[in-house]
């Protein structure tokens, strides 16, 4: 029988884990130019502002983690 300490573990892992490889790729994404300037990711440019919203990849990396969990599930 799995006790809550034993599933808080696990969780606390993964998520340390998940947010130490979400580091990684944020001092790797200069070397990776795709990410953030894929077809679908809007960006809107004004003389005193600029808005920039990724849409394609928060689906693409909504998708990975997706299936990430589900693979850690089973």
């Amino acid at each position: 029988m799995i006790t809550v300490q034993t599933s808080l573990g696990k969780g606390l892992i993964f998520f340390g884990l998940l947010v130490a490889a979400i580091g990684v790729l944020l001092l790797f994404s200069e070397k990776v130019g795709w990410i953030g300037r894929l077809p679908g990711d809007i960006t809107i440019r004004r003389e005193n502002f600029t808005v920039h919203f990724p849409l394609t990849t928060c689906i693409i990396i909504s998708a990975l983690l997706s299936l990430l969990i589900w693979l850690f599930r089973k």
